[in-house]
């Protein structure tokens, strides 16, 4: 017998199924009880309830005024009015997708892109039997990646990159077996690519760039036989590339740029990537040469190589027609030979080139004048930190669309050409640290898109061309360290534009322009070691934004303005080793960002302020000049500190016996050292005279008081005060008094003269033991003095800042200078053979033969000089274990002292290994 059952319970029971189906804790299939386009229509309503931002409305269409098929961003089939796809990128969307996603079975493309949709991907997107397409980049997505994605086992599309899922790769999406594209570029994925992989034969495109990946490159790789791009750029990968990677010859796009990939490159690997467009290898430690074959590789039109250490020379690339880009920068390519750069003639014919980096590499030899007929579009040209000789070819006026020059650090040895003025599009020029001669081009005024001009470290003489002044957009100008005379244009002091100015070192001459007013932008100002006289434009204190200005080693003169009180974002200010007069103002005390301050060498009188920077003794020079120290007119030497003695000229004068060759200790780079005695105490000094017509000693003198005042440590020697004064013919004298070492310098003990007559030469040889003592008492400071000839590090000569990696190379020319007992300046070193290679090339067969052959010597009581109790030779057990540590430790000095900063360890690495071979060492002495 039938019921009969009301429409209203029908209605009832519907509202109840929807709930159910809505509701969290009920399955998936629960929502399979309402008809297909009803579950569809509440599983797109569930979607936007878990919307919480819509700034752009795209959401404003989905309610009940229109059918969902023709809601904005919903695709529907014809035939079932089913939802076939969503399309909502860039919508500006937020909140996590609904796990209702899963009851849309008729979907096969779903494109969040370019949204702010959080929270996991809901598992329930493995439901998802028909979809092709997973769009979801650029999101913050987070969790990891969905192993049940795999169930969609039609998916040909999967990009989640540009979110912040983490873990592994699932290995399950190595079922997918008709994807063409997986995309998990820009994440936070770990582990490594899964060998699974290997399995998605459709697969065209595979892009992990940009995650915390690392392991190797799987060599299940090699059967993606269908494979165009290959992107593995910025992980953590280790080990090689295998070269059966090399064989997919359908590869377009190869990038495993910044990674930690080692080896080399198939010499076949032109002729096996025949199709190969986008090559990028950057920035790992791959080495060998660049293969001969790549030209065959035809239709390249980027080759990446930077950052690795690539040798040998640049093969032809005549071939290469379409080259648009070639990278080679930071290697150690070319052998220093004239035809190193011969095969830039074979890049004559591609037309499309815009874009040629060889900076950091070893090129030697000429420009060669086809680089003149290179691609007229060419917008970028760096070759600096070369050995290119020479001259610059004229006709490079005819690249007429260039942008970047950079040709710094080379050894060019001619005038610069006036055709450089043609290059009207050029924004950055910079030929510094070379050895041009002649005068600056007046046609460089041509140049009005410039805004860097650094022709700094040359030999430049004539004065500044006024007519750099029409370089409206000037940001950066360096001409420092050259020979310039005259005055300073006021057309120069009149760019607004200027951020950095640096033209210390030269001579000019005249007063500041008060056209330095106009520089309301400008930072950094040094005006330095020049002839400059006259009062410090009060204008000056406009420069608001000034953080870094030097004045010193000129001829200026009379009372700081009180303009110069607007300048409260200093940081640095050097005024010293200038005519200054009147009180040190006030106002320096409230510069709240002032962290060096140097007044020194002036007239200055008066109270030295106490609040501020002034109350900080390692931050503040504000010591007498012009006078006598002993008429000085500052109150306060804090900085001297009370246990330094205040020692006139004359009274060094006297100590040394009227600077007696006699008592001549030794000669340096700017200036001599000789042996004193001063007062009734008979205290014996040592005693550094500047040479203050050597260029750049009067800085030196500033520079070694302010490493030595800041510096105190029981292997260097105490200095026990500085004098500034005037000799008896009114000259200016400069010398700093040290303690004098008794027992010599490290230097006397490694290399004694032969006529030295103290009655030790035969006892004075260091043990290696006593050599370990230098060093394992090393601290890494960089105190800004960037060294001496032969000790500082290479990229100094280039203009680099000082830095710990610049310590770390001096001191492993030290460690190799005190094992080899050969100077780094030694007469037998010269631009290709140094220390370093010198050492490098023994290394390890020859190891012994270039250590100081007395450490294998036994001394007349009886002990070996290595200080083992024995009579050691090199055949001995003894005599191994000293050669097996000087071994080690020469390969320490070898890699600290490595050209490219990259190579050379950290200081804390360099004292760890010292310990191992000196425990190896003592271990030794005492199992004897």
């Amino acid at each position: 017998m039938g019921v009969a059952v009301s429409w209203p319970f029908f209605a009832f029971m519907h509202i109840v199924v929807i709930l159910l189906c809505l509701g969290s804790g009920f399955p998936y299939v629960a929502c399979s009880f309402l008809g297909g386009n009803e579950t569809d229509r509440l599983a797109l309503l569930a979607f936007k309830a878990e919307i919480t931002a819509d700034p752009l409305g795209a959401l404003n269409t989905w309610n009940e005024s229109i059918h969902f098929c023709q809601w904005l961003g919903v695709t529907c089939g014809r035939r079932h009015q089913r939802v076939t796809a969503i399309y909502l990128d860039h919508q500006k969307l937020s909140g996590p997708i609904s796990l209702h996603i899963g009851n849309l079975s008729f979907l096969r493309e779903l494109s969040l892109h370019n949204n702010s949709l959080s929270h996991q991907i809901p598992p329930e997107v493995g439901h998802l039997q028909r979809l092709q397409v997973l769009f979801l980049g650029n999101n913050s997505f987070s969790g990891e990646i969905p192993p049940n994605i795999s169930a969609c086992t039609n998916l040909v599309n999967l990009e989640i990159f540009g979110n912040r899922f983490e873990g592994k790769i699932p290995v399950e999406l190595g079922s997918l077996f008709k994807l063409e594209v997986l995309d998990v570029a820009k994440n936070e994925l770990t582990g490594g690519i899964p060998s699974a992989l290997g399995n998605l034969s459709s697969l065209i495109g595979l892009n992990v760039f940009d995650n915390r990946i690392g392991g190797s490159i799987p060599i299940a790789l090699r059967r993606l036989t269908n494979l165009e791009h290959l992107q593995l750029a910025v992980n953590r990968l280790v080990g090689t590339i295998p070269f059966s990677i090399f064989n997919l010859s359908s590869l377009s796009l190869f990038i495993v740029l910044e990674n930690q990939i080692r080896g080399s490159l198939p010499s076949g690997l032109g002729n096996t990537l025949p199709n190969l467009h986008f090559f990028e290898v950057g920035g790992n430690f791959l080495s060998g040469p660049i293969p001969v074959s790549i030209s065959n590789a035809t239709k390249l039109f980027h080759i990446g190589l930077l950052f690795n250490r690539f040798s040998g020379k640049v093969p032809p690339l005549e071939k290469l027609h379409d080259l648009q880009r070639l990278i080679l920068a930071q290697n150690h390519l070319g052998i220093g030979e004239a035809d190193d750069l011969s095969f830039l003639t074979s890049l004559t014919n591609t037309s499309n080139m815009i874009h040629l980096n060889l900076a950091d590499n070893d090129f030697g030899g000429m420009l060669p004048d086809t680089i003149s007929n290179l691609s007229i579009n060419l917008h970028y040209l760096n070759l600096q930190r070369n050995k290119i000789v020479g001259s610059i070819p004229t006709g490079i006026g005819n690249l007429v669309n260039l942008q970047a020059l950079r040709l710094l650090g080379n050894h060019f040895t001619s005038t610069i050409p006036a055709d450089l003025g043609k290059l009207d599009k050029l924004q950055i020029l910079s030929l510094s640290s070379n050895n041009f001669y002649g005068e600056i081009p007046l046609t460089f005024g041509n140049l009005t898109l410039l805004t860097a001009l650094s022709i700094s470290q040359n030999r430049l003489h004539g004065s500044i061309p006024s007519s750099l002044g029409k370089c409206k957009m000037l940001a950066e100008l360096r001409l420092d360290r050259n020979n310039l005379t005259g005055t300073i244009p006021r057309e120069v002091t009149s760019i607004s534009s200027l951020l950095y100015i640096n033209i210390s070192q030269n001579n000019l001459t005249g007063s500041l322009p008060v056209e330095v007013g106009n520089l309301r932008n400008v930072e950094e100002l040094d005006v330095s070691e020049n002839m400059l006289v006259g009062n410090v434009p009060s204008d000056l204190g406009s420069c608001v934004k000034l953080r870094l200005l030097y004045m010193e080693g000129n001829k200026l003169w009379g009372i700081l303005p009180s303009s110069l009180s607007k300048l409260r974002g200093i940081e640095e200010l050097d005024l010293s080793q200038n005519n200054f007069s009147g009180k040190i103002p006030a106002y320096l005390q409230d510069f709240v960002f002032l962290r060096k301050l140097n007044l020194s060498f002036n007239d200055f009188e008066g109270v030295v302020p106490k609040k501020g920077i002034f109350g900080n003794a390692t931050a503040v020079f504000v010591w007498e000049t012009r006078s006598s120290v002993e008429t000085t007119k500052v109150s306060s030497f804090r900085i001297l500190e009370n246990s330094f003695m205040n020692w006139s000229y004359r009274s060094l004068h006297k100590a040394t016996d009227s600077f007696s060759p006699a008592n001549l200790i030794g000669v340096g780079s700017f200036g001599s050292v000789y042996k004193g005695v001063i007062g009734q105490g008979k205290k014996v000094v040592a005693v550094k005279v500047l040479n203050l017509h050597f260029r750049g000693a009067a800085k030196s003198f500033i520079a070694e008081c302010k490493a030595l005042k800041s510096i105190k440590h029981r292997n260097l020697v105490k200095v026990l005060t500085a004098c500034s004064s005037i000799d008896f013919h009114g000259n200016d004298f400069k010398a700093l008094v040290y303690e004098f070492m008794v027992n010599g310098s490290l230097e006397e003990w490694l290399h004694q003269n032969g006529n030295e007559d103290n009655g030790h030469n035969e006892s004075r040889n260091l043990s290696l033991l006593q050599r370990f003592h230098p060093e394992e008492h090393w601290q890494s400071s960089s105190i800004g003095i960037r060294g001496s000839v032969g000790y500082a590090a290479p990229e100094y000569g280039m203009g680099n800042e000082v830095s710990t990696f610049g310590d770390v190379y001096s001191y492993g020319i030290l460690i190799l200078e005190i094992f080899t007992r050969k100077r780094p300046t030694d007469n037998a070193f010269n631009d290709s053979v140094t220390l370093h290679n010198f050492a490098k090339m023994a290394l390890p067969e020859q190891g012994a033969s270039i250590a100081d052959p007395t450490l294998f010597q036994q001394s007349e009581n009886g002990e070996a000089s290595s200080g083992i109790n024995k009579t050691t030779n090199q055949n001995s057990i003894e005599g191994q274990r000293i050669e097996e540590c000087l071994i080690s430790i020469l390969k320490v000095g070898i890699t600290c002292s490595e050209e490219l900063l990259r190579d050379r360890p950290a200081m804390n690495e360099v004292v760890a290994q010292l310990h191992v071979v000196k425990n190896t060492l003592l271990g030794g002495i005492t199992a004897l």
